[in-house]
Parts: C-alpha cells; sequence; structure tokens
C-alpha cells in the first residue's frame, strides 16, 4: 500500500470529483518555440523521515542529471487525494506527480493528466501488471520506478522451536498458527482495520482464491473471508486485527507477540536493526499447493499533469531519468522496494535476498483498479466493512459478503 506503507486513502468527496470535469489534455508538443524550462514543482507523499530522505536523493540525483531544478512539495497521505482533486478543478496541479496507484484513474478520469507516450517514456520491459496501474481508458498516464508487497514474514528462532516450516498452503498456515500460538503469543499477526489497508490485506486471500472484485458474494470470496474469519476465531490471530494497521502488526511481531506476519517489504529496514531478531520471508500462502499468490500491487506511479509544453517537457525529462534502470535501482534499496522493470527486478532479487518472496509475487500481482477502474474505492470499502463485520462476529460471512456486493454497486 505503497499500498502501501501508510493507510491509502482512496474515497473523496463526490463533489470534487464532479468538480474536476474532464477536458481535452494538450499535447507535450504545445508551446513549441517556448523557451525550456529550467525548473518544475514536483508533489508526493513521502512525509516520513526514512522515504522522505530516500525520495530526495532521488530527485537530487536526477536534477544534476537533467539541468532540472526540482521544486519539491510533500504531504501526508491522507491529505494527498483531496489535494490533488483540487488542484486538477483549480489548474493548480504540479509539473511531476507522484500518487498511489489506485487512485490514478481517479486523477485521469478529471482530464488533468497527459499520456505519457508524449515524452518518449515506453513500456518496454516493465511487468505487465504494472503498466495496467498506470493505465487509463488505454492510454499510459503513469508509470512506478518500483512496487511493494506483500509477503508472509516469519521469526526464524520461533520456528524452529516449535518445529515448524515456513508454510506454502492454507492449511500449513492454519496448522502453524495454531502450533505457534501460546503463552499468551498469537502465531500470526496482520491488518483487518475498515479502509483501504484492510481491503489490500486480505485481497492475497481473495484473489489467490479465484475470487473477483465485481462479485465479492461468489463462493470463492465466502470461502477465503472464511478463512480468514476463523483464523481470528481460532485464537490464532489476535481480536485486535480490526484495530491494528500494519505499523501496529510490525510492532506486535518486533515485539515477540507474533510468531508471523502479513506485511510489507518497507519493514525490511527495520527488521535488519533489530539484531536479535532472525527473521524469514516467504511469499504468501495460496489455497493449493503449487498455486501463485495474487498481491495487490502497491507504491507510487509518476504522472505529468497538463500544466503547459515546456513545464510538461521538462517533467517528461525528469520522469525518464527517475524511470531510468540506475535510478530505479538505487530507489528499490533506499525504499525496499521492488524494481518495475522484469529484469532489473530479477537482478535485484539475486542482489538483495531478503527481498526475494516479494520479486517472486510480482509477477503474479494485480493492479486493484485494472478490472473496475474508478469504481474500485467503492467495492474497496464495501469490502473492508464485510472483513469488520465477520471478523468482530457481527455478521455471518456470507451475510457479511451479500450486503458488500449490494453496497459496491458493482
Amino acid at each position: 500500500m505503497s499500498v502501501a506503507r501508510r493507510a491509502l486513502v482512496l474515497t473523496a468527496s463526490a463533489a470534487l470529483l464532479a468538480a474536476c470535469s474532464p477536458s481535452p489534455a494538450p499535447s507535450a508538443s504545445n508551446g513549441a518555440g517556448a523557451p525550456a524550462a529550467t525548473s518544475i514543482t514536483e508533489l508526493d507523499y513521502y512525509a516520513d523521515e526514512q522515504g522522505s530522505a530516500a525520495w530526495q536523493k532521488i530527485l537530487d540525483t536526477c536534477a544534476t542529471q537533467t539541468g532540472i531544478k526540482i521544486e519539491r512539495q510533500k504531504v501526508p497521505t491522507n491529505q494527498m487525494l483531496p489535494k490533488v482533486l483540487q488542484s486538477a478543478s483549480s489548474k493548480t496541479l504540479p509539473n511531476l506527480l507522484f500518487t498511489d496507484n489506485p487512485t490514478l484513474q481517479q486523477v485521469a478520469a478529471t482530464g488533468a493528466l497527459t499520456p505519457l507516450t508524449d515524452y518518449g517514456i515506453t513500456t518496454d520491459g516493465y511487468y505487465p501488471s504494472i503498466v495496467k496501474a498506470g493505465t487509463y481508458q488505454d492510454k499510459l498516464y503513469g508509470v512506478a520506478p518500483g512496487v511493494n508487497g506483500l509477503a508472509l514474514i516469519y521469526n526464524k528462532d520461533l520456528l524452529q522451536a516449535a518445529g515448524v516450516e515456513p508454510p506454502k498452503t492454507w492449511d500449513e498456515l492454519k496448522a502453524a498458527a495454531a502450533k505457534l500460538t501460546k503463552d499468551g503469543k498469537y502465531g500470526l499477526a496482520f491488518s483487518a482495520i475498515p479502509s483501504e489497508e484492510g481491503t489490500w490485506q486480505f485481497l492475497p486471500f481473495f484473489w489467490s482464491n479465484g475470487a473477483e472484485l465485481s462479485q465479492l458474494d461468489s463462493p470463492k470470496s465466502a470461502q477465503a473471508l472464511q478463512y480468514v474469519t476463523d483464523l481470528v476465531n481460532s485464537g490464532s490471530a489476535s481480536k485486535s486485527v480490526v484495530t491494528w494497521n500494519q505499523n501496529d502488526v510490525a510492532d506486535q511481531f518486533v515485539g515477540g507477540n507474533a510468531a508471523m506476519m502479513i506485511n510489507g517489504s518497507w519493514n525490511i529496514a527495520r527488521l535488519d536493526e533489530q539484531k536479535s531478531l532472525h527473521y524469514g520471508v516467504v511469499p504468501i500462502p495460496v489455497p493449493q499447493a503449487g498455486g501463485k499468490p495474487v498481491v495487490a500491487l502497491g507504491g507510487e506511479v509518476g504522472t505529468i499533469p497538463v500544466t503547459g509544453g515546456p513545464t510538461q517537457q521538462a517533467a517528461g525529462k525528469v520522469l525518464s531519468c527517475i524511470l531510468s534502470e540506475p535510478t530505479m535501482l538505487e530507489w528499490s534499496k533506499a525504499h525496499a522496494y521492488i524494481p518495475s522493470k522484469t529484469a532489473t527486478a530479477q537482478k535485484f532479487g539475486t542482489e538483495q535476498p531478503s527481498m526475494q518472496a516479494f520479486v517472486d509475487e510480482v509477477g503474479t500481482a494485480r493492479s486493484r483498479t485494472a478490472e473496475l477502474g474508478e469504481k474500485y474505492p467503492k467495492v474497496s470499502q464495501a469490502l473492508a466493512d464485510a472483513l469488520q463485520a465477520a471478523l468482530t462476529g457481527k455478521t455471518p460471512v456470507d451475510q457479511a459478503l451479500k450486503a458488500a456486493q449490494q453496497a459496491s454497486g458493482s
């Protein structure tokens, strides 16, 4: 969550979205003959100290390489989408915008973005799912230099002491979590808060079981939700998962209160700081042996708003620099992301063993908006509400999903 480092804010008022009425985007060639721009503005939400410093280094690198001054702006994650939609309405967007990938559809629908092909940016070598995440109505409006995702992170010492191997299937995960739950400690921790963050964590179970967002109340969906609900009802996972965000989950794991956790690649640096903690990372377990997990793609896409020919061209040069392989690798290493190009990611996984499981998952990962586009936020919230209702025991699984399907309007 990007995805996922912080809770994703995917909803904004209908009034804001209505105000951002689509209008034809001028091509990158508009302003031909005008002097080349020597500076641009950039907006992102890397507000935490580590992420902000790593991103600033990337911007400084590309400012030096392109000779273009970059005036950076940053806002907290929960303020990003409202600010972007307001700025789209008032035509005051920055020249270069990095936004959470599930929000691209909403922003592109306002007509405020320009196709990246106008700047010679291609999709050659990128994972198909990453291309889909940046595409709206068959045009490429955003590309991510790197992505993040979820995996199963486990405490090697606790598993070894219990004689448990890292699980690969749902049955193995259920058995392992049960055996590791003792002395006030839980076998598994995850986040199930009633927001996109909870949906993001549930989607690997949902999608890996063959469920689709267009039919939240399908048998496959019910099976996935029942599985997760059973983990909580059996005591293998805490009932507090409905209030834990992903940072809370990491706290539980680092504190030794959970033997395994579902969490993202952005935690690796923090885990490495814990010298007494010996951890391992494997792909999220799947329903049947031999299957491949289907996780949601997290991370931010670079976009170029409509601001005028010279500044758009300058932003295109900076974005091209950010998407170059050396810069892509630098960002991925600094921020525990996976490079967006297949060959680069494979090289990265070999060099960074703790990231290999995350790299392995990107090939089968999915864009959250690929199926539903602008409708995704409403469906996501409906699914998050169903997750809460089932895990708290308020509503049986089938009824919770039936209500979600009705609420989603999909």
